[in-house]
């Protein structure tokens, strides 16, 4: 440890074990600073190099958790006395005066647009969701105002916080070069597709499933399915022969997946949030020699059409997206060039290897 700044990440939310805030964030960073995480319901320990405090606490209901356990991450934290406090959820904003006031530093980590987010909650009526929307921005507002400095996954975030406070990192979202050796291009095989991830209709899992009525090959499937009913309704669809339906699993299958296939799918619907977001899972696809078949937004077009290893299409339509696998599933030598393309993509610039340096220097600098 080459500095003794004690820097502490603090969640209400995430579970142990989080891939951003405990493998990225607290993990890469044991090297340089004294590194201690707060996450409630686990086991107070050191992993890694990582000191990690818990507690019992509701992470369920969200009016228990947004008191009774912030509260209690307030308590822990304060035993730890730090000099830079990292706030990874929203609820917790409202205890960083307090943080402030035994003289550390607090910065909030941003994982996503949350006034976009909220406007993408369907279930919420859409006056009532505007108006939560546009409340939640104005807090947040006030309280970027006083912090000590904010991180964010996407520059569209980061300008937004920018406007009201000066000190923004963009830190992103990039997968862990250990966790993806280079591939086995001889396991690869172009009729095998992917979709790793959260299964909702808004993520365009439905035009993805039907699409493969008219494709020659096979889609593994990844995630929970966040509705009962389209998961029956799919699973009734012809193309439901052509899946291999996984459900959640850990890491080391995920992998699995990935070594096998040769194309990664990321269509998400255009809503406010997602166009401007960057998918994890587009990153992942990438480290593992996948070509990508990625709904046609200006920011993936800018992602991926330098490095040759994307096809773009209309997220909402499966006979454009069944064309697109059809082409990539009978062109083996092209669409291996893509996923060849995409590995080297990865290893150039799209690590978190490479936004752990930027990470660093911002925890000095604050």
């Amino acid at each position: 440890m080459s500095n003794s700044l004690r820097i502490c990440h603090l969640t209400s939310v995430h579970l142990d074990g989080d891939i951003r805030i405990f493998h990225k964030m607290a993990k890469t960073m044991v090297q340089d600073f004294e590194v201690h995480v707060v996450v409630p319901n686990t086991t107070s320990r050191i992993q890694d190099g990582v000191q990690i405090h818990s507690f019992a606490a509701e992470t369920q209901k969200r009016h228990k958790r947004m008191q009774q356990t912030v509260d209690l991450v307030l308590q822990e934290a304060l035993r730890i006395n730090a000099d830079v406090y990292q706030l990874h959820d929203p609820e917790l904003l409202r205890i960083a005066p307090k943080l402030q006031a035994i003289g550390a530093k607090v910065i909030f980590d941003s994982h996503e647009d949350v006034p976009k987010q909220i406007m993408d909650k369907y279930w919420i009526p859409w006056l009532l969701r505007k108006l939560i929307s546009f409340a939640y921005a104005h807090y947040e507002k006030r309280a970027a105002k006083k912090l000590d400095g904010i991180i964010s996954v996407t520059p569209e975030i980061c300008k937004r916080f920018m406007r009201y406070n000066p000190k923004v990192a963009l830190i992103r979202n990039f997968p862990l070069k250990a966790e993806f050796p280079s591939p086995d291009w001889n396991q690869k095989d172009v009729q095998h597709f992917c979709y790793i991830g959260g299964l909702y209709a808004s993520r365009g899992i439905k035009e993805v499933v039907l699409a493969m009525k008219e494709v020659d090959g096979f889609l593994h499937l990844a995630g929970t399915f966040d509705d009962p009913l389209l998961l029956a309704e799919l699973e009734t669809s012809r193309a439901w022969k052509k899946v291999i339906y996984y459900g959640q699993v850990g890491r080391p299958v995920i992998q699995e997946i990935l070594q096998k296939c040769s194309v990664g799918l990321v269509t998400l619907h255009p809503t406010p949030s997602y166009k401007e977001a960057y998918p994890i899972k587009m990153f992942e696809y990438l480290a593992a020699g996948c070509a990508v078949v990625a709904s046609d937004f200006p920011l993936y077009r800018n992602l991926l059409q330098d490095a040759n290893c994307g096809v773009f299409v209309d997220p909402k339509n499966e006979f454009e997206i069944a064309k697109a696998l059809q082409k990539l599933s009978t062109n083996a030598e092209q669409t291996l060039a893509m996923g060849k393309s995409a590995r080297a993509h990865f290893e150039a610039n799209y690590n978190w290897e490479k936004e752990t340096q930027t990470l660093s220097a911002f925890y000095l600098s604050v």
